[in-house]
């Protein structure tokens, strides 16, 4: 993966952040957690924790959804950004939220088990029950 700097912000730039190197490919998840927080299926992709920068975030909080896993949103206009788990040196941040051109290619469907009676999974990726054996490499 190239290194490359990319910025993103919420909807209303109360929260903007940099990251400082490589972006995974995007995975989509289809789990319960990440519909409730999104309205549909959600697309993240993830870099090292200590690559993001929060460079504005006076509207950040975050909001712990298990006990190992918080996700980070804006209070002001509800944006969801990012999901960490707190044992992973790796934070996922909701692809959607990035200034465009991103440059990433979508990889992998999780959780497809739960994906909602809506709509179709048929676009030819890989599909995992679970977090299948997606692992970012840097």
């Amino acid at each position: 993966m190239p290194t490359t700097k990319s910025n993103g912000a919420c909807l209303c730039g109360d929260v903007k952040y940099v990251i400082d190197g490589p972006l995974s490919g995007v995975i989509y998840c289809h789990c319960a957690q990440c519909r409730k927080t999104s309205g549909h299926y959600l697309g993240a992709t993830s870099c090292r924790s200590e690559r993001l920068e929060i460079t504005v975030g006076d509207g950040l909080k975050w909001y712990r959804s298990s006990p190992e896993v918080k996700r980070g949103f804006c209070q002001t206009c509800g944006s969801s950004l990012f999901w960490k788990h707190e044992q992973s040196e790796w934070i996922s941040v909701m692809a959607g939220t990035l200034d465009v051109p991103t440059g990433l290619k979508c990889d992998a469907h999780i959780f497809v088990a739960d994906a909602s009676d809506y709509y179709s999974i048929n676009d030819g990726l890989p599909q995992h029950a679970d977090y299948g054996t997606i692992n970012p490499k840097e």
